[in-house]
Order: structure tokens, then C-alpha cells, then sequence
């Protein structure tokens, strides 16, 4: 069957170098009694990979050429290759009764952060998710606090995951080649079942926190207390949000949901 023509619109940039798929294939050799979603297949060549190593392989797949393709290429994957977009899949509805499961892939770049905010949703059932992005992207996911790389992403995913930031991989084994250098990241699900504070207020936090990262935490989160409360004596409220580790965030949530807005 004829190649798959990349579609900008879509973001593809299919990887060529079989070494470098092999190697991301490889981030999930430990965990091979669960089953796998890949993300965006393309053409297959880390699927290949992820099939030669034993792996439960499901892909999710929105391009219907690419589809048709595997469809050909893959006779082993009848029935696992979906055709949809994979922000909207309920992965619960495939992954039944708490199952747990591992995500991969070679991300598009232009949605790769609304990936992993969605894998978040399914943080009780994704044991690993690992796959390439875009470099500066995947730096901010594994960033520590200090870094100005460190971001919303960074604090949501590292509260429940363990982040590594594996390796770099040169625009120049795709095709097209992308205009930026990409990034091989690793999470593992950490053993936190409770943050120790409300989840939801948390989240608010965090990204309230970001959303003016010039500010300090005092004059960024001022809008999350009652009016006139006043607010604590606390030196978290003196930092910027990239300086904060996980547990500090958690410290601020329970500050601010002892005197936060009422409804």
C-alpha cells in the first residue's frame, strides 16, 4: 500500500529513524502485562515495535488515510485500530472496570499538552505514559521547581506521576522535519491516592498561580479568598509558582480553602 502523506493540519511528522522508535518502544518493556493505547500510529513504525515486544496494543488513530493503512499493515490489529480522535475517547469505556493501561506515542505537537491534560483524567488507571513531543514541551513537564520552564503541566502531572525527561531526539529523522528538536519523556504513577488536600481547589490553584507567573503568589491568588479576608502569614505567598514544589502547592490550596471565596 502507498505511503501516508503527512497533513500539517493534523501535525504529523512521521518519525523514520527505526532506532529511535525502538528505544521509545522500550520505555514500556516493564510494564508488559498491561495493555497499551497508542496515540496517533501514523504509519505504524512504533507500533511495529510495541507488537514485537509482546504488548496488548489498542491505537487510536484520526486520520482516516493513516487508518486505511494500518487497517492493511496490521492484519494482528483488527479490532484495536479506532478511528477517532483520542481527546474525545472515553478510555474508561475501553479500559473497563478500573483496568489499568499504558499510553504512548509520538504526540502531535499542536495538541500534545491537551494529551497529557487528558491522560490526567485517567490518572487512577494510567500506570506509565511515555512518548515524544515537542522538546520545550516535554522539558516543562519534567521541570523542577526553580526552572522557568516549570509550568501548570509540570506541578499537575508531578503530583501524581514520576516525570523523566529521557532523551533528545533531532528534527531531522522525520518527515516532514519539524522546525524544533523533540523530547522522549517517561511518567510513572506515583503511590499518591489522596493529595492531602481538595483536588479540585488544587488544580484552581495551580493554574490561578501560573496564569500570572510575573506575580507573587500573593497578588495572583488574592481573588481566591472571601472578600476582605485577610490573608495568612504564609512565605509561600511571598514566591512566584515556579519556585513552589507539589507540596507546597498542596500547603497553599489548604491556606486558601480555609478562607477561599464563597459561592
Amino acid at each position: 500500500m502507498n505511503q501516508v502523506k503527512p497533513k500539517k493540519a493534523l501535525g504529523q511528522h512521521f518519525l523514520t529513524d527505526l532506532s529511535i522508535a525502538r528505544r521509545i518502544a522500550a520505555t514500556l518493556n516493564d510494564l508488559k502485562g498491561l495493555p497499551v493505547m497508542e496515540v496517533g500510529p501514523g504509519m505504524g513504525v512504533l507500533t511495529r515495535f510495541l507488537l514485537d515486544e509482546g504488548h496488548d496494543v489498542t491505537v487510536a488513530e484520526l486520520d482516516g488515510e493513516s487508518v486505511d493503512y494500518l487497517n492493511s499493515e496490521f492484519p494482528e490489529l483488527k479490532g484495536r485500530i479506532l478511528h477517532r480522535d483520542f481527546l474525545t475517547t472515553d478510555l474508561a469505556e475501553i479500559y473497563p472496570d478500573g483496568q489499568k493501561f499504558c499510553v504512548i506515542g509520538n504526540y502531535p505537537y499542536n495538541i500534545s499538552s491537551q494529551i497529557f491534560f487528558h491522560v490526567l483524567e485517567y490518572k487512577d488507571q494510567v500506570a506509565c505514559c511515555s512518548g515524544m513531543l515537542q522538546r520545550e514541551v516535554a522539558e516543562r513537564l519534567a521541570a523542577a521547581p526553580g526552572g522557568k520552564a516549570r509550568g501548570i503541566l509540570s506541578v499537575l502531572l508531578q503530583a501524581w506521576y514520576d516525570v523523566e525527561y529521557l532523551f533528545t531526539v533531532s528534527e531531522n529523522v522525520f518527515n516532514p522535519p519539524p522546525k524544533v528538536k523533540s523530547g522522549v519523556i517517561k511518567m510513572t504513577r506515583n503511590s499518591v491516592t489522596d493529595l492531602g488536600c481538595d483536588a479540585k481547589l488544587f488544580k484552581t490553584v495551580v493554574k490561578t498561580s501560573f496564569g500570572q507567573r510575573r506575580k507573587t503568589i500573593r497578588n495572583s491568588v488574592r481573588g481566591l479568598f472571601a472578600p476582605g479576608t485577610p490573608l495568612p502569614d504564609s512565605p509561600l505567598l511571598a514566591m512566584r509558582p515556579e519556585q513552589l514544589s507539589v507540596e507546597q502547592f498542596i500547603e497553599l490550596t489548604n491556606l486558601i480553602a480555609s478562607g477561599r471565596k464563597s459561592d
